[in-house]
């Protein structure tokens, strides 16, 4: 699908958004099952005693459902032509986890809690318990019946120029203050790292990234890029790593479900530190350092800001994250109330 395409596609589905927000009510289970943040928070802090990093998982579930076709829990679907199998959520995770909520909820509140909501109450649930914002999230979506894995093309990869991706989040309904809130989201994420791409090509003299500027990450993401006219700093941070530390990072045997810290200083924490990074020349991800290091781009206001308050981040964070799960959500008697957040009923 080419961009212009993938453009006209979510210009549509934006156009969703703003009529959804008056239809989502964060008092939606009042009701009908209101102890489900309470569920959904004891879910998740259980899991995350076995995997520290459950909350940057399922924020990432929330984010790529939203970005395909909106906020339809069909990521969740399994298929051999499902969202789940194409490229940019290959290296999805935390799916277990949202199994894990729906069989809590289906005990207390037999169908009614739907897979879309989980996605988007256990979302905010992850950033509050890591540090960030809390806000109340718009409730009431109800569940695609079917896959939409043509679309997973609109799912960022990381190596987008700044127009581009400015574009894409324009056409979805968000202005330049929430692209760059939501590119914090980098800072509780890891990036996957193949090792048959590291290993025979790293030499204990070689900076870290030197390694990242010749080679592309597995799971179609890509290192950062030197960019033409851009501050020679911007390539060669003064951070080195030999072979031991690479080993420290990369899977074995090929197993691509080991990761790397985008956020070297505060990654099992939400904080503004991605910001403080940014300004430091240390964004790993093409799209993160050019949000910064483009000259002119208003963004680069915005990460100044971002940077000096950290209140103000999470403040347009929330905002960003409560307009992302408006998009084009299942209301009414639209889709279904699965029983299983696997497969339709």
């Amino acid at each position: 699908m080419s961009w212009f395409q993938m453009i006209t596609t979510l210009f549509v589905v934006a156009m969703t958004v703003g009529a959804s927000n008056a239809q989502l009510s964060a008092t939606f289970y009042a009701k009908t099952c209101p102890n489900v943040s309470t569920i959904v928070r004891n879910v998740l802090q259980q899991a995350q005693q076995n995997d520290i990093w459950i909350f940057p998982k399922l924020i990432r579930l929330h984010f790529h459902d939203c970005f395909v076709h909106g906020c339809d829990a069909s990521l969740l679907l399994n298929g051999t032509d499902s969202e789940k199998t194409a490229t940019p959520n290959l290296s999805t995770d935390g799916y277990a986890v949202i199994d894990d909520i729906k069989t809590a909820l289906e005990k207390a509140c037999p169908c009614v809690v739907s897979c879309a909501d989980i996605l988007a109450l256990a979302a905010q649930i992850s950033v509050s318990l890591g540090g960030g914002p809390r806000w109340k999230v718009p409730l009431g979506r109800r569940d695609s019946r079917t896959t939409h894995r043509e679309g997973t093309g609109t799912i960022p990869t990381g190596h987008e120029s700044l127009a581009n991706i400015a574009t894409l989040f324009r056409s979805m309904g968000f202005d330049s203050t929430d692209l760059v809130a939501l590119s914090e989201f980098n800072t509780l994420n890891k990036q996957i790292l193949n090792q048959t791409q590291a290993h025979g090509i790293y030499s204990d003299k070689q900076t870290f990234n030197e390694f990242f500027f010749s080679h592309e990450m597995s799971v179609g993401y890509q290192a950062f890029t030197h960019l033409e006219g851009h501050d020679a700093k911007l390539t060669r941070p003064s951070t080195r790593l030999t072979r031991t530390h690479l080993n420290n990072y990369v899977p074995k045997a090929d197993n691509v479900t080991s990761l790397i810290d985008l956020d070297e200083q505060t990654s099992l924490t939400f904080d503004n530190n991605y910001f403080l990074n940014l300004q430091n020349r240390r964004g790993l991800l093409q799209t993160d350092q050019e949000l910064f290091s483009t000259n002119g781009a208003e963004t680069v206001a915005i990460v100044n800001r971002f940077a000096r308050s950290q209140s103000q981040f999470f403040s347009r964070f929330a905002k960003a994250m409560i307009k992302m799960g408006n998009i084009n959500p299942l209301i009414g008697t639209n889709g279904e109330i699965r029983l299983d957040c696997k497969k339709t009923n």
